[in-house]
């Protein structure tokens, strides 16, 4: 055989190996964010069981005085449940996202009978009053606010009898929330970059997906503005130090799941490369490879599974959001099927420390594009 065949075969079973493994590395990544429903069920009995208990509870309440002094239920009595607010507000949402995808669930009657004794008007109403009240402007602010927007997107142009009854009884509540942006964001000088709750990443995200969704032109156009003041000139983010001990959020992936959603289709990878130079190769490893969670009993210790879920679905955004012939978009691919396997299998531990949250986040990520 002449040398230029030995080459030109050469070169052909180095593309066929490239097209085996690329097939490989598909199926691998289709199987670990595969969504079925009996997967559905397992996530939407959590919920179920969540939203309806009211104890534990951790509320986060300013009392003003003695008359303050009351049971979650009376405080909230739509969102009561599953530990906390913020909890028990990304519940619902799954749960009408889980009916949207999945009508024939076998919880479906469950679940619409629990919504309809949770989203009424006079709940609803309650909740929204509470947000008026002295002390209280910062009450969830903006993870418990992003979720709430979030729930109001998904009932919104929801051809459902129940979801539209639904979504009238959660718009006053929605619109102190939407309230709550516009008066606080101009007013925040710095983006608060932390692994938990207070991201303001996170909370812009959302409530971009909101503004847009609905057509709420001044809430998006804010939203525009203070993410690019924010995040535009950033650069070399150390990723490296990701992650915190009690994270359930990656900064620097939560800020580029945001730029993708307000960059142009062009500035974005470019953005990406400044941002986090290195990614190509897949690094920093500590932010590539999954988080391990050393006691799912430990109520902060287990925000290492939410970690992993919200770093999956952070990851898949990115990557869709790339050019296809771009190499970052299989390695961030990849990784995020990584973290979607490690974190699964956990959601349903047996202890509440994790049970009462972690679905809503992995049905969020495994309803991703």
């Amino acid at each position: 055989m002449s040398g230029r065949l030995l080459s030109i075969s050469l070169l052909a079973l180095i593309a066929a190996a490239s097209i085996s493994l690329s097939a490989v590395r598909s199926r691998a990544e289709d199987e670990a964010f595969r969504f079925t429903a009996e997967r559905a069920s397992q996530f939407a009995r959590l919920a179920l069981k969540g939203i309806t208990q009211e104890f534990p509870n951790k509320p986060g309440h300013v009392i003003n005085d003695a008359a303050d002094v009351k049971r979650p239920k009376d405080l909230y009595p739509a969102f009561y449940g599953s530990f906390d607010w913020h909890s028990s507000v990304h519940g619902h949402w799954m749960l009408v996202r889980l009916l949207r995808m999945f009508p024939d669930l076998p919880e479906a009657k469950e679940i619409r009978d629990t919504l309809n004794g949770h989203l009424t008007s006079e709940n609803l109403r309650i909740e929204a009053d509470y947000f008026t009240q002295p002390n209280r402007a910062s009450f969830e602010r903006t993870y418990g606010w992003a979720w709430l927007l979030k729930l109001a997107e998904e009932l919104h142009g929801w051809d459902d009898p129940d979801g539209h009854r639904w979504a009238e009884n959660l718009r006053p509540l929605a619109a102190v929330i939407v309230k709550g942006y516009l008066d606080y964001m101009p007013k925040q000088t710095y983006p608060i970059r932390t692994g938990v709750h207070p991201n303001t990443a996170f909370g812009l995200a959302f409530a971009l997906d909101y503004a847009r969704t609905t057509g709420n032109r001044p809430l998006a156009d804010l939203l525009v503005e203070r993410s690019r003041t924010y995040y535009a000139a950033d650069a070399a983010i150390p990723a490296a130090w990701e992650p915190d001990g009690t994270d359930f959020f990656s900064p620097s992936l939560l800020e580029a799941d945001l730029m993708r959603r307000v960059l142009s289709p062009s500035e974005f990878p470019g953005w990406l490369r400044r941002f986090l130079p290195g990614i190509e190769r897949g690094e920093p490893k500590s932010l590539m490879n999954p988080a391990a969670v050393a006691d799912r009993s430990d109520p902060l210790l287990v925000h290492l599974d939410g970690l992993n879920l919200s770093r999956a679905w952070c990851m898949r955004c990115i990557a869709a959001a790339l050019p296809e012939d771009d190499p970052i978009r299989n390695v961030i691919a990849e990784a995020a099927a990584r973290h979607a396997e490690a974190a699964l299998a956990h959601v349903a531990s047996g202890d509440y420390a994790g049970e009462h949250w972690l679905a809503s986040f992995a049905v969020y990520m495994l309803s991703t594009p």
